[in-house]
Formats: C-alpha cells, structure tokens, sequence
C-alpha cells in the first residue's frame, strides 16, 4: 500500500537559482533523473551565457526570474550569490514550500526567515555541504554541548576578494606560508567571507549557535583542497572531524558541496533514508 502511495504522488518541482559550478551539476543531476523530483525551472543573472548548456539537458528547464519561480516549483535550491537569498527564499517560505540554502552564512543576519517559515509551514534546509559530521553535532545538540571549534586551511587563491582579505589589506598573494588571517565567531567569519566559509555557519546552526561555535582561518599556498577540523566538547561526546575537500572549478568551493545536495534532494522521495 505504501508503494502504491508513493507512485501515486506527483513529482516534486524543483527550481535552481544559480548555474556556476553547483548549480549546474545540480540541474544535469535533476535532468538524469532523481526519483520522484523534476527539474522546473532555473534563473539565472545572464541566461544567454547557460543558453547553449541548457539546450543540451533531456528536458530543458523554463528560465524564469526568480520572483516567477514560486509559481511553478515546490522546492528551491539556493546556489546563488549571498545578497540573494532573502529575495529567493522568502517567497517560497511564505507560500509554505521548501528552500535548500546552500549561503547558509546570510541566515545568520537574516533570522527572520526562520521565523517566516515557522509562520506559514515552510522549512528552511541546509545541506551537509563541505562538512562531515552534523548528524553528530545535531545529535550532541539535543544535551548540552560545551564548545565547538572549527578550523580551516584554503589554498590561497581560494580567499581572494573576501571581504574580510579587502577590508584588512591583506595582499594574499604575497603568503610565502601558511598564516593564520582570521580567529573569530561564527557570525563574524560568515560576514568577512560570505563565499568562503558557509560551512562554519552551517556547523552552528546545528550546534551552539554562531556567536559560539568559534574559527580559525588559514591560508596555506603549499595546500590544494580545503581542509576543515572541527573539535566539539559535550555532555555525550567529545569528537574530532577532518575533511580535505577537492575544490570544484570554482576553488572558493568543494566538489562535494554539490554532491551533497544531489544527496539532500534523492532523499526527499526516497524509500530508505541513512541519517538524521
């Protein structure tokens, strides 16, 4: 019975704002086929540039703005600029639908979202992204969690125009070693590079929150990959996590962040779901 059920379901309508080095993998995963989900629509800042990629999927997708996508998707995946996402977010929040937000550093300033969802049924979902373990540190979350730390080393050029690296005339390209250019909170490490460290904000929302959860950043041009530590001290465990991410075209981002939302999305429809 529950089989029947299931197929009887219409698909779920996906949308995807941003076709840059997440986003597209996103959509040609979507266009191979992920059970019970279809590609709706994309929106994009300059069409023509994706033109000739989109006209190359099985079922190309409408391009539409990103105030039109509501109306036709369910579910709006997020991979677009940080500035963006209050305008790509609410809408769907607000008509009670669903949102993977993959700038998970601009919910720290805007709360308000959360809070908008809450009032219409609509849910925020973050992805795992370039970190492991936040099934444990949700789990820990449920008791008491005393710290949590988080280091990450990036190649050099993976940090260039950060807000943070301008603001501080920091001439990254002169880094003969690794140094250590930020030691700070949560929510000051997503302010000062919005593109670079979402998965510090990521790993405190599942914890203790931003202004606890606590960085370093370091740039290192003898590293390849970005490479995040993340220490946690709680009433249940204490636990260490270390990942080396392979960065994607974009070397602000790891290849693996898109394949953990392709993950994220296989499991809405799935029968068997591993994870918290």
């Amino acid at each position: 019975m529950a089989d029947l059920e299931n197929s009887m379901r219409p698909d779920l309508r996906i949308a995807v704002v941003g076709l840059g080095a997440i986003g597209a993998r996103i959509v040609e995963a979507l266009d191979h086929g992920i059970d019970g989900l279809v590609l709706a629509a994309v929106s994009v800042q300059t069409p023509e540039k994706h033109r000739s990629r989109l006209a190359g999927l099985t079922k190309p997708p409408d391009v539409l703005p990103i105030e039109a996508l509501v109306n036709v998707a369910d579910i709006v995946v997020e991979c677009a600029p940080s500035t963006l996402v209050k305008s790509i977010v609410a809408p769907f929040l607000g008509a009670g639908k669903t949102a993977v937000v993959l700038s998970a550093g601009a919910l720290l300033d805007h709360e308000d979202l959360i809070e908008l969802a809450k009032q219409h049924g609509g849910q925020i979902v973050v992805p795992t992204g370039a970190l492991i373990g936040l099934d444990a540190v949700t789990a820990a979350a449920v008791g008491t969690i005393h710290s949590v730390r988080m280091i990450t080393r990036k190649p050099v050029r993976g940090l260039a125009g950060a807000p943070y690296i301008v603001e501080h005339n920091i001439d990254i390209e002169r880094i003969a070693e690794p140094l250590k250019i930020f030691d700070g909170t949560a929510r000051e490490a997503a302010r000062g590079f919005p593109a670079n460290v979402n998965v510090a904000a990521a790993l405190s929302l599942a914890g203790i929150g931003p202004d606890r959860t606590t960085i370093e950043i370091w740039a290192d041009p003898a590293l390849t990959r970005n490479i995040h530590r993340i220490d946690v001290e709680s009433d249940s465990a204490r636990f260490s996590m270390s990942i080396e991410n392979i960065p994607s075209e974009n070397p602000k981002t790891g290849l693996i962040t898109a394949l953990s939302v392709i993950a994220c999305l296989r499991k809405l429809r799935a029968s068997l779901r591993v994870g918290t």
